[in-house]
């Protein structure tokens, strides 16, 4: 009977929010089998202990998962890179992936996933200050590599 209950409360608060763990893991991982790996595992995590998910953001709740499963997957595989070079439509998810890893999840946290930042102090597991000061570094960042002068087919 417990297992019904778990596997029900599985299905209700975690089960919907795959896309957005799957999102999260891609810009994290920067590669969709990685990222289907991490959204895996995390998947695997959450089943085994949504009994001490007790209500609340079950979404957070979840993305927190995802979040320490890639960390923890780029801490044992990849070493993080920094800095983003320039910006144009078709560069912007490269420049949001060359972010610092914590400046780029807050980003894609707050920018497409829509969370408010006490959600995103919940997933990273600071206050909404860190949050925020992430999210401005991440725009600036950003901001940079949009100002950054590009050169095409000759024109100044």
């Amino acid at each position: 009977m417990q297992e019904q209950n778990r596997l029900a409360r599985f299905e209700l608060h975690i089960v919907p929010h795959m896309t957005a763990a799957y999102n999260l893991a891609r810009w994290l991982m920067r590669n969709e089998h990685d990222a289907e790996d991490a959204v895996q595992e995390a998947y695997l995590r959450a089943f085994r202990f949504v009994d001490g998910f007790h209500g609340g953001a079950s979404c957070a709740w979840l993305l927190a998962l995802v979040r320490n499963t890639g960390h923890t997957w780029l801490a044992q595989n990849r070493r993080p890179t920094a800095l983003v070079e320039n910006l144009d439509l078709e560069r912007s998810h490269r420049a949001i992936e060359e972010l610092q890893p914590g400046f780029r999840e807050a980003m894609v946290l707050r920018e497409l996933e829509g969370l408010s930042y006490k959600e995103i102090g919940a997933v990273i597991g600071g206050p909404p200050g860190t949050v925020m000061s992430r999210l401005a570094r991440a725009r600036a960042g950003l901001q940079r590599a949009s100002a950054s002068p590009r050169r095409a087919g000759g024109a100044a």
